[in-house]
């Protein structure tokens, strides 16, 4: 089981929540700007777990995934990868997951990472205005989506982070059709993908 470690300064600890099918450039670049820029002292990496109603030919194992983040982010103090939703009542829902995480590690802060794209559909999420009393979110540009009310909310930051359109959907949909992803993926990533063979079928 992946740990994250202690927090290593007084700043907060961003929350990367995501599939992670695989990680790639475009993730990374986001981490480290939240880190350099944001005022975050460190990013966990939430690995989601198996979604039973997706496709396990398109959604690779949990452990696969969380596998391909620890040898993403492999040496850097600043990253770490956790798997705590594997453990918890499926389906996983953010605020539990809060919940969970600041019952564990009372020293921390914690804040949510996400693109503009969760905000049209932000108030169906469970116990949204719970999640809004209780965490700030750090919410970074992403296409499609450039103004919601929920960006004046006060728990809401909107950080002016480099726009990254890498999708895991294009990179996987390249791998099938023998494009190379060279510098889309982190070389370790890259070379587990090639060993298995993964997203090939």
């Amino acid at each position: 089981m992946s740990k994250p470690g202690k927090q290593i300064s007084s700043r907060p600890t961003g929350l990367f929540f995501g599939s992670f099918n695989p990680i790639h450039n475009g993730h990374l670049c986001l981490a480290e700007y939240m880190v350099e820029y944001g005022g975050l002292s460190e990013i966990w990496f939430i690995v989601s777990p198996q979604n039973p109603l997706k496709d396990k030919t398109t959604l690779l194992p949990d452990h696969y995934r969380l596998d391909m983040v620890d040898a993403a982010i492999k040496g850097d103090k600043r990253f770490q990868a956790s798997d705590i939703e594997f453990y918890m009542p499926k389906p996983s829902y953010t605020i539990d997951t809060l919940t969970r995480l600041s019952e564990q590690f009372r020293g921390h802060e914690f804040v949510m990472i996400a693109g503009t794209d969760v905000l049209p559909t932000f108030h169906k999420w469970k116990n949204y205005e719970e999640l809004l009393r209780q965490y700030r979110l750090m919410i970074y540009p992403r296409h499609g989506v450039d103004d919601h009310p929920l960006l004046s909310h006060p728990s809401i930051t909107l950080v002016n982070a480099p726009r990254i359109e890498i999708s895991a959907s294009f990179i996987r949909e390249s791998i099938r059709e023998g494009k190379s992803m060279k510098y889309f993926l982190p070389e370790k990533v890259r070379e587990i993908i090639d060993k298995k063979g993964f997203y090939l079928d």
